[in-house]
């Protein structure tokens, strides 16, 4: 045996049982792809916000006008690593070559993760490696990733290569923090700054996703859903992943809501509404209720604040399209706009960020945001005059009116019995307060005689089904039984005879198609043994347990592949595990060399030559 045939054996074997082992438990966690990895782009047309960057790069390439050093900087999930890896296989590509989506150009493309080779002895490995023409295509595309976590020395022993590179070389720097780069870095690459992708962006390209997982999603939810990546695409899909594990197939707005633990559009609409109405109590009973759900109090005032700015952009019609919202919530903020004047909205603001100011340095910051309530609230009363600029509505005008505190209950218990008196009584209530001395106060009684009108349409929205309530429970289970129903009948299912010969070759059909897919490992793994048929069971053996453990983990796709391609649905996969052959690749380091060097005693020869250790 060649001395080089038997290095590579050694090697091989030394490194089999732990190669395969990993490989094993990393594609049996990638049973299900996540959506970031699943939607990766492959072509420039399909990076979604990143149009000036992608046309930039596409006409570089077409007249052959791309520097060789490049720095691709932005924030996280917005498409630097996947627009460098597309460039990387695009530029290797030939003018009129066919577009092969399985073609990566492996061997060309060399990506460094800077975080954790960051020293200078892995820089000059790197200019080492640099020097050696490509065997395949044109260039070798060097990618480092998160460059910034480089050393300064590591820097420094890299400035003149990425000023001089090879022809043949080309490097694509990727980071999230330019400013930690040095200057003569900078100065010798072309940048190309990533934007945030803007919500509208995010929405239309998890509209187009859900339609290609079969999955219902509201706009609103959607949208949500965008509002909450804060412009990073990879946060949204990881986002909409973990949703869809929530609620299914059908993803609405409250299931969104539910499950990212964030307040709705619908909570500041009702807030604003009860300031507008100077409904102390209730406002506070309200604000308890958001305490006791989880919410920050911080978090409260911040978002009513940005609601109230909302309200302000609606005054407009011109800049109602600053509101990054859908044109549900946008017909619901042109109405609330009308109802509130410009003088309310900017005393509103100045007090939720003054609030804001004091918030963390506060002792007590419940009792702060509840102040604030309050003299929001107070900001439309007119029934007192009002000297002092942090005004609150006394608590003896309350005492005043005991009726508005079981108004809601006689709205919300509404099926009980001559509901026309009741209604009698409390109109006849609600007109004693305008005997008072105050004239100001007689538009008050007719507003509270308009909230029953109103707060009858809030028991529609109770009968939205939660993802966790029984009703929602049955309807899955509804849902269950249908899919049950669809299912064919094993029965009628084929069961054709099928020679031994037929199915080695649709198994190494299957093999061949792994290996096409990248899925190497499971491919040497299927092809260790020559399976056996006995019946309609198919037995091959493996060396050790854990080839076994694997092989039944991934045998789904191979039994559906083989039931298909015999047509016989009766087939197994038998699976033994031959101990012996598990002993025979049990070596020490030691025994490893003595077994290859009884094959070839040349290799001792070399071992002592050039004094190697074992």
């Amino acid at each position: 045996m060649p001395i080089d045939t038997a290095l590579f054996i050694f090697v091989s074997v030394r490194n089999y049982s732990d190669f395969y082992l990993n490989h094993h438990q990393i594609s049996a966690l990638e049973q299900f792809i996540v959506s970031a990895r699943k939607y990766r782009p492959a072509t420039f047309k399909d990076v979604v916000g990143q149009q000036a960057i992608t046309n930039t790069l596409e006409n570089a390439i077409a007249n052959n006008h791309l520097a060789q050093a490049l720095l691709f900087t932005g924030p996280r999930g917005v498409g630097k690593t996947t627009c460098a890896r597309i460039l990387a296989k695009k530029i290797n590509q030939e003018a009129d070559e066919i577009v092969d989506e399985n073609e990566d150009y492996a061997f060309n493309i060399f990506e460094l993760d800077a975080a954790s080779n960051n020293s200078v002895d892995d820089i000059r490995n790197l200019i080492d490696q640099v020097r050696i023409a490509p065997q395949v295509g044109n260039y070798k595309v060097y990618i480092i990733d998160e460059v910034h976590m480089l050393s300064s020395a590591a820097f420094n022993a890299f400035l003149k290569t990425l000023e001089e590179p090879p022809k043949h070389a080309i490097f694509i720097l990727a980071t999230t923090e330019k400013h930690k780069i040095l200057p003569t870095i900078l100065s010798r690459c072309q940048i190309f700054d990533f934007k945030r992708i803007t919500v509208k962006d995010i929405r239309e390209h998890l509209v187009d996703i859900a339609k290609q997982e079969g999955i219902t999603a509201d706009e609103e939810a959607l949208h949500i859903i965008a509002q909450k990546a804060d412009g990073a695409l990879r946060d949204a899909l990881s986002t909409f992943d973990r949703v869809v594990s929530f609620s299914g197939e059908n993803l609405t707005r409250a299931a969104v809501t539910e499950n990212l633990n964030v307040l709705d559009y619908d909570t500041y609409f009702e807030t604003t509404d009860l300031i507008l109405e100077n409904n102390i109590p209730q406002l506070l009973l309200s604000f308890n209720d958001i305490l006791a759900r989880g919410f920050d109090g911080h978090h409260y005032i911040a978002g009513l604040a940005s609601h109230y700015r909302d309200l302000m952009v609606c005054k407009q019609p011109a800049t109602i399209a600053l509101l990054e919202v859908g044109d549900q919530t946008k017909k619901k903020y042109h109405e609330q706009a009308q109802k509130t004047s410009f003088n309310f909205l900017m005393q509103a603001l100045e007090l939720a960020n003054e609030c804001d100011l004091k918030y963390r340095t506060s002792r007590n910051p419940r009792l702060l945001v509840e102040l604030c309530l309050m003299q929001m609230a107070s900001i439309t009363f007119d029934g007192e005059k009002k000297k002092a600029r942090n005004f609150i509505i006394p608590a003896s005008y309350f005492k005043s009116q005991p009726e508005q505190a079981p108004k809601n209950v006689s709205v919300e218990s509404k099926p009980v019995s001559a509901p026309v008196q009741n209604k009698e009584q409390t109109a006849e209530k609600t007109v004693e307060p305008v005997k008072q001395p105050i004239p100001s106060q007689a538009a008050e009684p007719e507003t509270a005689q308009e909230q029953p009108r109103v707060k009858p349409n809030l028991t529609n929205q109770s009968q939205r089904v939660s993802g966790l309530s029984l009703k929602g429970l049955r309807r899955k289970k509804e849902i269950l039984e249908r899919q049950t129903e669809k299912e064919v009948d094993v029965s009628k299912l084929p069961r054709e005879a099928f020679t031994e010969i037929a199915m080695q070759a649709a198994w190494k059909e299957y093999v061949a198609k792994l290996q096409k897919k990248g899925e190497k490992i499971l491919a040497s793994n299927l092809e260790t043994d020559t399976p056996t048929l006995k019946g309609t069971a198919i037995q091959i053996e493996f060396p050790n347990d854990t080839m076994r453990v694997e092989l039944e983990r991934a045998q789904h796709g191979l039994l559906e592949f083989l039931k298909r391609k015999l047509q016989n649905y009766d087939i197994t996969i038998d699976i033994t595990v031959n101990e012996a052959a598990e002993r025979k690749y049990a070596y020490t380091t030691r025994e490893k060399y003595e077994k290859l060097k009884d094959k070839n005693p040349d290799l001792d020869l070399l071992r002592k030559t050039f004094d190697l250790d074992i």
